[in-house]
């Protein structure tokens, strides 16, 4: 309903497949908002630490940045797209991606380098 709702607004009909996934992703961030996020994985789990409790405390920390930032992100180290890719499945430029990917990249070392620390 949205995309032909701002079908007006659409310049170019050549972008559609990038302007199309911009609404869905705008959509996927307004409803997570809204919803409580389930929870993945206890905080506490008896028996004491999960071997896999690094890669989630990782992912935490990935949430935690900005949306531009997490999205390019999870694209690149979850999923293992190329900015290529990115770039044609967010609607973003090419040069987008990378300034995100560079910037986002640069945040999450400081939160990781923060947790090191003693």
């Amino acid at each position: 309903m949205r995309a032909m709702q701002r079908l007006p607004g659409l310049r170019e009909a050549g972008a559609v497949g990038g302007w199309l996934a911009s609404i869905a992703r705008h959509a996927a961030i307004d409803h997570h908002r809204r919803v409580k996020p389930l929870e993945l994985m206890p905080k506490a789990i008896a028996g004491g630490r999960r071997p896999d409790q690094e890669a989630f405390e990782a992912l935490d920390m990935l949430r935690s940045l900005p949306e531009a930032y997490r999205e390019t992100l999870a694209l690149r180290l979850v999923e293992g797209m190329t900015g290529s890719e990115i770039a044609a499945r967010t609607g973003l430029t090419h040069e987008s991606v990378r300034v995100n990917l560079c910037r986002g990249m640069k945040l999450l070392r400081e939160k990781l380098e923060q947790k090191a620390k003693p």
